[in-house]
Parts: C-alpha cells; structure tokens; sequence
C-alpha cells in the first residue's frame, strides 16, 4: 500500500511564483514540491493551514514579480526587500486584495506607481523605497484610507505632493526624501492628524513652510532639509511640542531664528544649516533642555552667542561655523558635560579662550579656527578628553602648544596654523601614533626638526612652514610612507636634503623654499612619482639639475629659482606634461633653451628662466606653449631675433626680453603691442616697431639683403628712399582711414544701450570671441541671482555660455581713469593668473570702457570695467582640502588691500 502526497494549491501558486525570479545562492531549497504544504517554506508564515506572510527579505534574489503571489487569498504581508528583483511592479499585485503590508524597498524595479495597488483598501504600510520608479503619485492614494505608513524616498518621483493625502486620517509616516517632488507644501497635509513623521527632504519642493502643520500633534520628526524653500520659518513651529527632529537646513531660509522653537522642550536635533538667516540667536533656544545637537551654520547670524546656551545639559553637537557671530566665547558652554563637537569657526569672536573648555572630558571635536581670538590656548586642554580633531588656525594666539593634546593618543587632525605660538614642539605631540595631519605653519616655533616626529607612521600632511625651526632635515624622514604633503617653507633650516627622501612614495607637495639648505638637488627626487607641486626655491643649492625630475610627470608646479644651479637645462623637463607654471631665474644655468620647453603646453602660470646665462636662440617650439599668461627670459645671454610665434601667444600677459643680445624687429603682433617697451631694453639690436629708431626698409639685422643690393651703392640708395617713402605713404592712408573709422560712431556707449562699443582694447579680448553682450546674457544681466562671491575690487559672477561653458566673470568695481586704473588693473591679472582654485583654470581678460549712465552731462565720470573669464572650470583642479566643516572661500581681493 502506498502513501501519495501532492502539494495543495497555494504550494502551487509559490512555486510558479518561484519560476520568474533567480536564487542564486539556493535560499529557496526548503521550496519543495515534494511537500503537501508550504507552510515550513523559507520566508513562509501561514495561519490555519493558509499563508498569511511571504517574507523574502535580503535573500539575494533577482528577476522579476510574478502576480501569481496575490493567489493566496489570506496573504497579509510579502515583503520581498533588500534583493535585486528588477522589471516593473506588476498591476495584477492589486488582487491581492486583503494585503496589509507590502514591502518592495531596495530593488531594482522601475516604472510608475501602478493605480491597482492603489485599491487594496486594507493596506496599512506601503514600502517602494530605493528602486528607480518614475512618474507622479496617482491622486488616488487618497483611497488607502488605512494606510498609516508611506515609504516612497529615493525613486525617481515627480510632480507635486497630492493634496488627496490630507484624506489619510491614519497616515503615521510619510518618508518621500530624495525624489523630484516640485511645488509647494499643501497645507492640507495637516489634516493628516495622525502622523508623526514629515519627510520630504532631498526634493525641489518651493515656497514657505505652511503655519496650518502646527495642527500636528503628534509630529516628532518634521524634515525638508536640501529643497527649495525660502521666507521666514513659522513661529507657528514651536506649537508643536511633541517634535524631536527639526531639519530645515540646506535650504533658502531667511529672516530671524524665531524664539519660539524655545518652546519645544522634547527637540533633540535642531538642524537649520545652510540658509539666509539673520538676526541673533535667540536665548530661548536655552530652553531646549532635550536637545542633544543643535547646527545654526553658514548663515548670516550676528550678534553674541546666549549664555543660556549652556544650561542644555544633554548637548553633545554645537555648530554655529561661518556666520558673523562676535563677541568673547560665553565660558558657559564649559558646562555642557555631554560636549563632543564644537564648531564656532570663521566668525568674528574676540577675547581668549574660555579656561572651561578644558574641563570637558568628552569633548572630542574642537574648531575655532578663522577668527580673532587672543591668549594662550589652555594648557589642560585635552588632559580629560579624547581629543580627535583641535583646529584652532588663523587667531592671534601666543603662547606655546599644550602639552597633553594627545594624551590619549587619539588625536588625528591638528591645526594651530596662522597664529604666533612660540616654543618648541612638545613631546606629546612627537609621539602621537595617531596623528594624520599636523599643521603648525604660520607661527614662531623654535627648535629643531624631531626625530621623533619620524615615528608617526600615519602622518599625511606635516606643515612647518614659516617658523624659526632650524638645523638639518634628518634622514628619517624617510620613514614617513604615508606622507603625501611635506612644507617645510620659510624656516632655517640648513644641509642636504637627504636621499631617503626616495622613500615617501605618496608625496604629492613638498615645499622646502626660503631656507638655507645646500648641496646638490638629490636625485632620488625622481622616485616621488606622485610629486604634483615641487618648490625648492630661495635657497643655495647647487650642481646640476638632475635628470630624474622629468620623471615626476605628475608635477604641475615646479619652482627651483634664486639658488646656484649650474649646467643645462635637462631636456627631460619636456616630459612634464602636467606643468602648469615653471620657475628657475635667479641660478646660473647655461646653454641654450632646450626645444623641449615647447612641449610643455599646460604651462599657463609662468615661464620664468630669466636671471641666468643662457645663450643661444629663443626655440620657435615656445610659440607652442598657447595658454602661457607669463613668460620671462630676460637677463640672459639670448641671441637672435624673436620668434615670430611667440608673438602669436595670444594668452601672454607678461613678455620680458630685456637684457639679452637679441636682433631684429619685434614682432608686429597685438601681442606685443600692449606690452611695455621695457620688456625689450637692454637689446642693442633689438628694435621694436613704432619706434624713432627702427629701420623702415623690411629687413632685419640678421635678414641676409638679396645678392642684387651692393653696399653703398646707387641702386641700394635709391631702393632705400622709395622704400621710405612708399612706407610713409602708407602709414598716412592707415592713420587716416582708422580717423575716419574711429569717427564715424562715438567711441562709448551708454549702459542703457546694451551693446558691445565699437572702440575697444581688442587685445584683451579672449580668442574665444565672447563679447560683452555674450556676457549680459549669460549672468542675466549681472543679476544678483548669479552672484558667488563679492570683494572689495569687485563681484564675482556665475556664467552659463551659449556653447554650455561655465564660467566665472569678475567685474570689478569702479576705480577711475588714467594711470591708477591701469595698475589696479595690471595687479589683479597678475593675481588672479597666480591663483590656483578648482574654479579656475584659465584666464582670460576683457577690458571695457563705458559710460555711467547719468541725468546730469556734468555728473558723468567714465568707468572702466574689467571682467576676469576663468573658462572650463569643470577641467579645475582641485586644491586639497583640510577635514573641517566648512571650505574657505577664494580669496579675490588679494591684490586690493593695499
């Protein structure tokens, strides 16, 4: 007698909705049709005998969504979360009429949001979060009516919030972060009165914060961070008592911080960061006893900082960075005993630093860097706490370094830069293990260079510039393998540097400039192949230049000028393809210019090999460099005439050719028109067109004459006096025709007009061929919407060219006529063409003249405006950056503080 068994239909139903996915890893196997019932499948949970729950989740399952699942009339839940099931969500789902819970987060389906699943009224929590669906949310959700949680955040949603949601009287959750949603808030959504989370951050949503959510009762988390939105945050919010989260931040927010969210006793993260918030902090934010971070930074907020501040016994976060706060620091946040990150950087406190600081034993985050603070620094700071990150760069400190900064060894980010500490480095700092950046550049610290020091294997950047640090570079420091920014600049240090510099493989900057430091340049050099900016200027090194630093094709800075070098220069510098500026004047290299220079085309800084005893011809191949803004040869030994290419550079700004024995004309070239005829002194044979001396007969010195002109003779006379004449003649028909053109249209035009004037300084236009009106339009005309940075030489815009180029525009203000104007002028290009900035990479320059606009013909002074184009600043790069929380701003107004 036999037994026969066959699995029931429900069984069935599973394994045909097996068939269409794929189980790699056979998580599956229990699925046996062997089996009369499934209910001891994985992921099965049944309930007399009918499957109530398929639960699928993190099984690493794909392919797609079979409707065969909604053939278990009793299914309460499938959750099939966190797979790679792919394909759309399929409309047949909307059968599974008695479906409660339906998961489908964290896969891979796309399409839209099918109105079937928009019927099955007893679903409570509807889940489609992480996958790539498209499209709006149907207005039908408004028929769940008892769904109570809705997770929809990162897909690809767009369209408005549909007011229909306000019929979910049971809604709890809403999380719908990090889709397209556009439009405003609709106040309606407070009539959902159950919820108790809003999330809609990481949206394009516009307009205000609605006053109606304050009928939210419930609301613990209400989060719009990174939208759109802009006005004043409602004093309404703080009617809502249950709240424990409030992110506004990355947003447009303006107006005060208003006192009221000093009524929310439960909040315990406040984040209203990134916004246009003025007015002061109010003091009823003391209130918040809950709170456990609160973030007021980079807004506009002034004033002091509240005392009351410090009666918030549970705060561990306090950021208040890059505002405009002032004032002494209050010594009352010395009572926040629950303290582990204070930021209150780069604003405008004054005073010292309260001596409570020290006494906060969690503290592990401490930045004050970027304002005006005095004193010593406290001397216990760190003797209680595990100290991870201390920047307090950019002060006026004095003093020496505390010495228990790392007494728990956890210490890995400092930066007491830009202040003016004295002393020596304490020992505790020596042997801290884990330090990765030290940075104590800028002061007046004394003492030697640490063996110590050379210990700290997972030191990254070790900055010592501009000291009174003196003695040799000790050989271990080779030692250091993780290090990739050694500036060692501005000291006194004296010596070799020594070979085991081969060992720090990760160098990217290494800057030992203005020192005293001898001997040969090493050429183990040529082993930090990762060297990006090498700077060995201003100090007495001398021999030859090693051949290997044409290994380091990585360098895009190379400064090696005011030392002794002698010999050539290595042609093997022509394969540092990278290079974007060149220095080596001041030495005393001989030879001729290697034609390898002119392979050097990313050159755009400067080209500087003046000051030495180089002879021979300028190479034609220079010409090739054609982003190259300074070019400097002067005081050398240079023969020849000027290669007509290099007048064809129309990025030069700078050309000096002084003091050599060059020949011939200079070349006729807008170039060389606009540069200073002292650029060319100092070159006997030299004769630069325009000129009272310049022979008028074509022919250079070192053009040979044909064999038919015999010196002396009657016929070589007579040529010369036609040519002259002939050449008179046709100055007089040019001079005339640029009067009558010069004539025929006024020479400016008004600003209401909008157009480009017909006489400009051409050569400062970019070979691009923008024009000024190129310029009006792609900044809105100047709008105040396309401003990114302001200065006291001028504003800095944002441009969107025709041609999809992004460009930045300065337009600097105002500085009259004549001679001052043209200086200011010149010491802002120089600037700005010396600045490094992932905003810049190439300069241009167009210069403009035009009239104020003005009722009065006697109250209309001219103005000459400058616009800086800095073109392709996608192809920037990049500067390193410090861990802080905020990025210092590029400074344009370096060139105007004088």
């Amino acid at each position: 007698m036999f037994l026969v068994t066959s699995l029931n239909e429900e069984g069935a139903s599973l394994l045909e909705f097996k068939a269409s996915l794929i189980d790699s890893n056979n998580n599956l196997q229990t699925w046996n049709s062997s089996d009369f019932t499934p209910c001891n499948w994985v992921g099965v949970i049944c309930t007399d005998f009918k499957v109530t729950s398929v639960n699928l989740h993190g099984l690493n399952l794909s392919g797609s969504l079979s409707p065969s699942i909604c053939n278990l009339s009793q299914l309460l839940e499938f959750n099939v979360s966190q797979n790679f099931i792919s394909g759309p969500i399929p409309n047949a789902l909307g059968h599974c009429r008695n479906l409660q819970i339906l998961d489908l987060c964290t896969n891979r389906f796309h399409g839209a949001v099918p109105n079937q699943l928009l019927v099955i009224n007893p679903l409570r929590k509807l889940s489609l979060c992480e996958n790539y669906i498209y499209g709006e949310i149907p207005r039908e959700i408004g028929n769940l009516t008892s769904l109570e949680e809705l997770v929809i955040y990162s897909n690809n949603l767009t369209g408005s919030i549909p007011v229909s949601i306000s019929k979910l009287r049971k809604l709890r959750v809403i999380r719908a972060g990090d889709n397209s949603f556009s439009g405003s808030i609709p106040p309606e959504i407070s009539e959902c009165e159950s919820l108790e989370v809003l999330g809609f951050s990481q949206n394009s949503l516009e307009g205000n914060i609605p006053s109606e959510l304050q009928k939210l009762k419930s609301l613990t988390e209400l989060n719009f961070w990174q939208n759109h939105l802009s006005g004043e945050i409602p004093a309404t919010i703080g009617n809502i008592h249950s709240l424990e989260l409030l992110a506004l931040h990355v947003n447009s927010f303006s107006g005060a911080l208003p006192k009221e969210l000093g009524k929310l006793s439960q909040l315990k993260k406040l984040y209203i960061y990134t916004n246009q918030l003025n007015g002061t902090i109010p003091r009823e934010l003391g209130n918040c006893t809950s709170a456990v971070e609160i973030d007021l930074s980079e807004n506009w907020l002034s004033g002091f900082i509240p005392a009351e501040l410090g009666q918030i016994p549970n705060l561990g976060l306090l950021h208040l960075f890059e505002n405009l706060l002032q004032g002494s620091i209050p010594g009352e946040l010395g009572q926040l005993k629950q303290l582990r990150r204070l930021d209150l950087s780069i604003n405008n406190f004054t005073g010292s630093i309260p001596l409570e600081f020290q006494n906060l034993a969690y503290l592990q985050n401490l930045q004050l860097f970027d304002n005006c603070l005095e004193g010593t620094i406290p001397p216990l700071i760190g003797f209680r706490s595990h100290l991870t990150v201390l920047d307090m760069s950019m002060n006026n400190l004095v003093g020496s370094i505390p010495p228990h900064l790392c007494r728990y060894q956890k210490l890995m980010f400092l930066s007491l830069g830009s202040n003016r500490l004295s002393g020596n480095i304490p020992h505790g700092l020596k042997t801290c293990k884990s330090l990765i950046q030290l940075m104590l550049g800028d002061n007046q610290l004394t003492g030697s260079l640490p063996v110590q020091v050379y210990n700290l294997q997972n030191l990254f950047a070790l900055e010592l510039y501009q000291n009174r640090f003196s003695g040799p570079i000790p050989s271990e420091i080779g030692n250091l393998p993780n290090l990739e920014r050694l500036l060692l600049a501005d000291n006194y240090f004296v010596g070799h540097v020594p070979p085991e510099i081969r060992n720090l493989v990760q160098l990217v900057a290494f800057n030992i400039s203005s020192n005293q430091l001898s001997g040969n340049i090493p050429h183990e050099l040529g082993d930090c192949r990762k060297l990006q900016r090498l700077d060995l200027s201003r100090n007495q090194f001398t021999g030859f230049l090693p051949e290997e630093l044409g290994k380091l094709v990585n360098l895009e800075l190379l400064k090696l000028s005011d030392n002794k070098l002698t010999g050539t220069i290595p042609s093997a510098l022509g394969n540092l393809a990278r290079l974007t500026e060149l220095q080596m004047g001041g030495n005393s290299f001989s030879g001729s210019i290697p034609v390898a220079l002119g392979q050097l085309t990313a050159l755009q800084i400067s080209l500087n090999i003046s000051h030495n005893d180089l002879s021979g011809m300028i190479p034609r191949d220079l010409g090739k460099l054609q982003m190259l803004e300074s070019l400097f040869l002067n005081d050398n030994q240079l023969t020849g005439a000027i290669p007509a290419p290099i007048g064809d550079m129309m990025s030069l700004l700078v050309c000096n050719l002084s003091n050599n024995n060059l020949v011939g004309n200079v070349p006729n070239t807008s170039v060389f028109w606009r540069i200073d005829s002292s650029n060319f002194a100092g070159n006997p044979g030299l004769c630069k067109l325009g000129s009272d001396h310049c022979p008028q007969s074509g022919y250079s010195s070192h053009t040979p004459k044909p064999s038919w002109i015999k010196e002396g003779s009657n016929k070589e006379k007579l040529v010369s006096i036609v040519s002259v004449v002939a050449g008179l003649l046709s100055l007089f028909f040019i001079v005339g025709i640029c009067f009558a053109m010069r004539h025929r249209k006024p020479a400016f035009v008004t600003l209401e007009d909008g157009k480009k004037p017909d006489v400009l300084d051409n050569y400062y236009f970019p070979k691009e061929g923008f024009t000024y009106q190129d310029l009006v339009e792609a900044t809105g005309n100047f709008s105040e919407t396309a401003v990114i940075g302001r200065g006291a030489c001028g504003t800095v815009y944002k441009a969107n060219m025709a041609d999809g180029k992004v460009i930045a525009v300065k337009k600097l203000n105002s500085r009259g006529e004549g001679a001052t104007a043209d200086s200011s002028f010149l010491a802002e290009i120089l600037t700005l063409g010396k600045i490094r900035h992932r905003n810049i990479v190439k300069l241009y320059v167009l210069k403009i003249a035009l009239f104020c606009t003005s009722t009065s013909p006697f109250n209309r002074p001219t103005m000459r405006e400058v616009i800086a184009m800095m073109i392709d600043a996608r192809e920037a790069v990049s500067l390193p950056s410090s861990p802080t929380t905020s990025e210092t701003p590029l400074d344009f107004n370096a060139s105007c503080r004088g």
